[in-house]
């Protein structure tokens, strides 16, 4: 199988960027809603991954795409593609 095949299998997702854990390193919050097995009402449901953030780009609250990709670390299992959204900038006091 070649290179190409085998990255075109990889999973992406656009998730909110919750929390910078370190140098390069990000979490990101996924939302999502299933049905209830037996009542069958909707629930909302959340899953937190770890991501590399090679270039440091990346703030709390930004929308970005991410890319599954080998394992980087013992968490890290993902990589951001790229900022899709900023979020806004609170003024700076002083």
């Amino acid at each position: 199988m070649s290179e190409e095949s085998t990255r075109n299998n990889r999973k992406d997702l656009v998730g909110v960027v919750t929390s910078r854990t370190g140098d390069k390193s990000i979490k990101v919050t996924f939302f999502y809603k299933i049905a209830h097995p037996l009542y069958r009402k909707e629930v909302k449901r959340k899953t937190v991954v770890h991501a590399h953030d090679e270039k440091n780009e990346c703030n709390i609250g930004d929308k970005v795409e991410i890319m599954e990709t080998r394992p980087l670390s013992k968490l890290k299992r993902w990589r951001v593609v790229k900022v899709l959204e900023k979020a806004p900038v609170v003024g700076s006091i002083g």
